[in-house]
């Protein structure tokens, strides 16, 4: 009998239920203490190994665990932490470490930006002040819990030395080789250490190497790992990648590491195995269950795949796992009551997804035959799925209808800036927020008795009405230019529209960690999508009619409906984006046709979903702009489009935020220090534009001086008939009290520019 392996890269941290997240937040607000923290996290990592064992999965993840993010973890291990916070070297406190991502009176937050293709946010390492040490071996100390709590021989994971010091700022180019050499040494003794306790297998995660790295970084890792293989040799690695293909396979596949973890789901792995074949003295640890999708997995043809990668390797060396860790998707389907029992077959969340590869093991290993009622459930469940739901007729002849001039504004962008100027009336540096305002537990726990049915649709709205009245009110108080309803009839900016469109379908408990303890319920788009009656127009046509002042229209853009949601794989994602922005062109239609001048598409994930691989940029880059132009381009030249979009390298997609034809696109840059805006000074931008001038995700108000600067700054660039100031953000999980106070102090700091301007000129 064969013994092939199962593993897992990592589980999702928040709990069946978030009791994750309300343990940190209620740690933050100083409702419980350091040690009930710690004890409450540490039963749910408990929980989280637990189920696994019971899953029988034979290579557990320990260390994957965090308690804010796996790459802040990584630096607090180190010791990297900015000189900012006055961190004296020793042990990173949990305080120091919240402060991190938090901001405290005297430090700004570090820096967040997407895991590489990701909605997930990690917390950018800064390696310009601190030589690293090791200040405490996390992986060794979750590795003894399990070891001696359940009697887990676990499978360390880390986060591999080149992919961190490539995922931090605050260096040179040139630099890059030395920092990852000062680095090298910690991570042969946290082997060491690991050897030392009886660890067997050890997971180093390594994804830079999914994306189009130099030949230098290729050889960079081949020094390190064989220092690793020469000083810890009694340690099994497993070199492991996702999201993409191995680049540079034929030399890394020849790594003294013990086993090479590919994705089998995203990239074309198997067309590695296939050209150059797999090294004879390594273990390939495949990537053959989805780890950042829904859907169930159609088991028969995963054991048709995995018998074709038997052909690769040794009888004995293949071990079956995710294509990527499981953070990206809920925990577990069974609490779900309300999903049609057809769709609720199709979906595999992280608990369903260590089932199959449980069964998939044993079915490689001849335990069990492959005709097994699980194996055809599987395939039968996606069939019956894809008949019923899949395919509406109208839908797929608008698209087919479509072409380049669908996706054009009548006039081009100077006219409309000029007709908009008029039509508008707005001041120089114009003041507005980017659309959501505090969801304060009162209008959470309203949703909440609403969505239970113990209060009336009457009763909700005229809540939600009450909400958008007296930010109206505060709105105008604090001398805003451009208002917002604030959004308090929205759970979420995605999920809310797959409540709205046909096409969609909501969980009750599928949240999935975005950054910190911020969890969102990416909808499910299991059908063709499509537009029934105006979702947003009702709270903003109020909303405007209780001022004098431009209220704008808030819609999500269909290149983030996309990516933030869980999407079915039958029919290509171009075309599904298309049918999403046919839906919200609609949808903006509506609101035009209401009154409202202004209306925003907020497209914060578009820089998230391009490609790891460079070569499909262009593809990508092309559908996602035509779908925002697909949904916008209707409107009549006085109206204006606006956009926003945030945390995110845009130096590479800069052609492309152009190439989307809005008015005015507003983009994060207090987070990173205001580095963005050296993209601006390289590239020519000449539309409107915001950059964010404060930190929403930091709970500090900003001072004055701060703000002023982040708008000198972008004075240097862009010109004032040009720049609008704004947050960098929506203000959803901000307080009442701060948001107010940090809108009256950005007023003010554009007052005083604008002041300043008006006297020059």
């Amino acid at each position: 009998m064969t013994n092939i392996k199962s593993s897992n890269l990592g589980y999702p941290r928040i709990g069946e239920k978030r009791e994750w997240k309300r343990a940190l937040e209620s740690f933050w607000k100083g409702d419980i203490t350091e040690s009930e923290l710690l004890e409450k996290t540490t039963a749910i990592r408990l929980d989280n190994l637990k189920k696994q064992q019971d899953l029988g999965i034979d290579l557990i993840p320990v260390g994957d665990f965090s308690l804010y993010d796996h790459i802040l973890d990584t630096s607090a291990s180190f010791g990297i932490i900015p000189k900012r916070y006055d961190y004296e070297g020793g042990k990173v406190d949990i305080n120091t470490y919240y402060q991190l991502v938090r901001g405290s009176d005297d430090a700004i937050a570090s820096e967040m930006t997407k895991w590489f293709n990701t909605n997930y946010h990690y917390i950018v390492p800064e390696l310009n002040e601190q030589q690293p040490e090791l200040k405490i071996n996390r992986a060794l100390k979750y590795y003894n819990e399990a070891k001696e709590k359940l009697g887990i021989n676990g499978k360390p994971v880390l986060v591999g030395p080149i992919t961190y010091v490539s995922l931090a700022k605050g260096y040179h180019q040139d630099e890059f080789n030395d920092l990852v050499n000062q680095f090298t040494p910690l991570y042969v003794q946290i082997l060491k250490e690991l050897a030392e306790a009886g660890a067997t297998w050890v997971q180093i995660d390594e994804p830079i190497f999914s994306t189009n790295v130099s030949e230098e970084v290729v050889a960079i890792a081949e020094s390190v790992y064989q220092t690793i293989a020469k000083e810890v040799p009694e340690i099994k690695v497993i070199f492991q990648t996702y999201f993409e293909r191995l680049f540079h396979y034929e030399r890394l596949s020849k790594l003294p590491v013990a086993g090479l973890g590919l994705d089998f789901i995203h990239g074309k792995s198997l067309e590695l195995l296939q050209k150059y074949g797999f090294p004879e003295d390594k273990y390939l640890a495949a990537g053959v269950i989805d780890g950042r999708n829904v859907w169930r997995a159609d088991l028969q043809e995963k054991s048709k795949l995995i018998d074709q990668l038997r052909t690769y390797v040794k009888e004995d060396q293949l071990i079956i796992q995710p294509s990527s860790s499981l953070l990206h998707v809920p925990v577990t389907k069974t609490l779900e009551t309300k999903i049609d029992p057809l769709i609720l077959g199709g979906l595999s969340f992280a608990d369903e997804k260590l089932a199959e590869i449980n069964l998939l093991t044993q079915v490689a290993n001849d335990k069990k035959t492959i005709d097994q009622e699980e194996i055809i459930n599987s395939t039968e469940a996606l069939e019956a799925l894809k008949e019923k739901y899949r395919s509406n007729d109208s839908v797929a002849i608008e698209i087919s209808k479509l072409s380049e001039e669908d996706a054009q504004r009548d006039v081009d962008f100077k006219e409309r800036l000029a007709r908009q100027k008029g039509s508008l009336g707005l001041p120089l540096l114009p003041t507005t927020t980017i659309g959501s305002l505090p969801q304060t537990k009162d209008v959470q726990q309203t949703r909440s008795k609403w969505r239970r049915g113990e209060i009336t649709n009457e009763a909700y709205e005229s809540f939600v009405k009450e909400q958008i009245a007296k930010w109206i009110k505060i709105q105008e108080e604090l001398d805003l230019d451009v208002l917002v309803h604030g959004e308090f009839e929205r759970n979420d900016m995605v999920e809310y529209f797959g409540e709205k469109f046909n096409g969609f379908l909501v969980t009750e408990y599928g949240w999935v960690q975005s950054y910190g303890s911020r969890c969102v319920k990416p909808p499910l788009i299991f059908g063709d999508v499509d537009w029934s009656e105006p979702i947003t127009v009702k709270e903003s046509v109020y909303a405007q009619s209780l001022t004098d002042r431009h209220v704008k229209g808030m819609l999500t853009g269909p290149v983030t409906i996309l990516n933030w949601s869980f999407v079915h794989d039958a029919t290509p994602r171009t075309e599904i984006m298309k049918q999403i922005a046919l839906a919200l062109r609609k949808e903006v239609e509506a609101l035009e046709s209401a009154g409202i001048q202004i209306i925003q598409v907020d497209e914060p994930a578009l820089r998230e979903g391009l490609p790891l691989d460079r070569a499909k940029w262009d593809e990508y880059l092309n559908s996602a702009a035509y779908a925002f132009r697909l949904a916008t381009a209707s409107v009549q030249a006085e109206t204006q489009i606006h956009t926003h979009m945030c945390y995110s390298n845009f130096e590479d997609i800069f052609s492309s935020i152009d190439a989307l034809d809005a008015d005015v696109i507003s983009i994060e840059t207090s987070r990173s220090h205001g580095e963005l805006v050296s993209t601006f000074e390289e590239n020519t931008y000449e539309k409107e534009i915001g950059l964010g001038v404060y930190d929403i995700h930091s709970p500090r108000v900003p001072a004055i001086e701060e703000i002023t600067e982040n708008i000198d700054r972008a004075l240097q660039t862009i010109t004032p008939e040009s720049f609008w100031v704004n947050p960098d953000c929506g203000l959803k999980t901000r307080n009442e009290q701060e948001t107010i106070d940090a809108l009256k102090v950005m007023v003010e700091a554009a007052k005083s520019a604008r002041e300043k301007i008006t006297v020059k000129q």
